[in-house]
């Protein structure tokens, strides 16, 4: 009986043992820390309290429901709230949750601060209480009488970089405003597009042949080898300086047929050149026949003497001036429909950049 008594009194004790055991295993899961950035402030100053909270990852953390203004006792103001920052330990097994709270206050005291009450898993863990000492600004009591008055209102300099982006905002809003201002009046009276078109002066036949053969002199197509590309061009000039000036249409013609009509208004002699530079242009274009550098200096010479023989006199020269030719297109509906989505867009746009320049320049003034 006595050893019965004996083992069931070691079995309790057994038993109270692991109890206590695994609650302090349980109660070191959370910890719960605070501390202050300094203890001894100014009447006005602010200092720092940091709250930090370990525990398990997978437990619920509430940290106390404050926010600025709230007092922590009754002197003490809270003036700010960090969010909080979050840290992983043990391979994300446990979590380390910080936050810092601003406080300040303007009585000179020595304040006792409570604790902090922090709920992890449903269950409330008070963290320390901590002491706060408020002293009064040092006063020179040995020179009372040296003392300062009120200061007249201080107002600081213009400064470019304080105003630049009002400036650029102000010419974009007062630009949206007039292009807003003009397609609404635009769209509004529905006005044709008028397209006013100047055609070139007309030039001569004669100077345009002769601006030609300068051209071909300048490029000294005359002297390469290829004779070909030199006849080809020197020909068309005749051929289109020949179609303008007599009328009836050279370049569809061929050589014996342009002398032939060129017989009804010119004399013999006068074509006998222009006859012998057709002859030689046919015989290398189509017969490949090879020309003299000299020669090719001779037709050109033959055909300036053409034109200088063959144009017009002043008084016969009749130059009609080119007309200025106005053209009116009316707005298309796709048109119309583009530009008042653009003027939508514009007037958005004016409404957003003025609201923030009423913003900045309320927070600039005031």
């Amino acid at each position: 009986m006595k050893n019965l008594i004996l083992q069931s009194r070691f079995y309790r004790l057994f038993t109270i043992i692991m109890s206590i055991i695994l609650c302090e295993q349980m109660t070191a899961q959370v910890t719960v820390d605070v501390k202050i950035d300094s203890m001894d402030i100014l009447i006005g100053e602010q200092t720092g309290i940091t709250l930090e909270v370990s525990a398990d990852a997978n437990q619920p953390i509430v940290f106390p429901q404050l926010k600025i203004g709230d007092t922590l006792t009754a002197g003490v103001e809270l003036v700010e709230i960090t969010a909080p920052d979050t840290q992983l330990l043990n391979d994300g097994n446990r979590v380390l949750i910080s936050q810092k709270y601003h406080i300040t206050s303007f009585d000179s005291a020595f304040y006792y601060l409570p604790p902090f009450v922090i709920q992890v898993d449903s269950v409330n863990y008070p963290s320390k209480s901590l002491a706060l000492q408020v002293y009064n600004m040092p006063v020179d009591t040995l020179n009372l009488e040296q003392y300062f008055g009120f200061k007249d209102n201080m107002y600081p300099e213009f400064t470019w970089d304080d105003w630049q982006s009002l400036f650029y905002l102000s010419l974009l809003v007062l630009i949206l405003l007039l292009l807003s201002i003009f397609l609404y009046i635009r769209l509004r009276d529905n006005k044709p597009i008028i397209r006013v078109i100047k055609p070139t002066p007309q030039i001569l036949p004669h100077a345009q042949a002769m601006n030609e053969i300068n051209q071909i002199k300048q490029e000294k197509v005359w002297a390469k080898e290829d004779s070909k590309e030199y006849y080809t061009r020197l020909t068309a000039t005749l051929r289109t300086y020949i179609e303008k000036r007599f009328g009836f249409s050279a370049m569809e013609m061929t050589s014996t047929e342009i002398i032939d009509k060129l017989m009804e208004k010119q004399s013999k002699e006068q074509l006998n050149e222009l006859a012998s530079l057709f002859n030689t242009a046919d015989l290398v274009k189509f017969a490949k026949y090879n020309t003299m550098i000299n020669e090719n200096d001779m037709n050109l010479v033959n055909a300036i003497e053409f034109i200088n023989q063959t144009k017009l006199s002043e008084a016969d020269q009749v130059v009609e001036k080119p007309k200025t030719v106005t053209i009116e297109e009316k707005w298309n509906k796709s048109t119309l429909i583009t530009i008042r989505l653009i003027l939508a867009c514009i007037v958005i746009l004016f409404i957003c950049l003025l609201c923030t320049l009423i913003w900045q320049t309320y927070n600039l003034l005031a």
